[in-house]
């Protein structure tokens, strides 16, 4: 399909900034849900970065997923004309503050804790103990569960 250069920059530009890309199967869209661009030419040019190994595709509930591989991220910059400082959001590592050192509650390191007495008695002593020899549930109902009458 040919797609004009200026939607296929918008695409990639895109593509490349978030380093995924979300589309509807929706062919006949007049635009994507993100982009000012047909949603049909946002697929297609995606799907031409999917068979050249640039992009993986997942689909699920009538949506394509598209993530960017390290094969596409050095095409796209090239083909953007990027410096390698500039990366994808998805490949930016995610600067946490330091969490602090949290004090346990109970003073203990945690690594060993005794066995509490309280639960012992729920515990069973025998395993002999269990229903009678003369126990014999009879269960009742209609239909195959029904008691055979005699």
């Amino acid at each position: 399909m040919i797609i004009s250069k200026q939607n296929r920059r918008t695409i990639y530009e895109n593509l490349f900034k978030e380093g995924v890309l979300v589309a509807k199967k929706d062919y006949n869209a007049p635009k994507h849900e993100y982009l000012e661009v047909p949603n049909l030419e946002v697929i297609k040019a995606m799907q031409s970065l999917t068979s050249r190994g640039f992009v993986k595709t997942q689909f699920s509930w009538q949506w394509y997923y598209y993530t960017l591989t390290t094969e596409g991220l050095d095409y796209l910059r090239e083909w953007l004309h990027l410096p390698s400082e500039i990366v994808p959001a998805t490949h930016k590592k995610a600067a946490r503050p330091p969490r602090p050192a949290a004090v346990r509650p109970g003073g203990g390191d945690g690594a060993y804790r005794a066995p509490r007495g309280d639960r012992d008695d729920y515990r069973r002593r025998d395993k002999d103990e269990g229903a009678g020899a003369e126990f014999r549930p009879r269960f009742g109902g209609v239909g195959r569960g029904a008691p055979v009458s005699s």
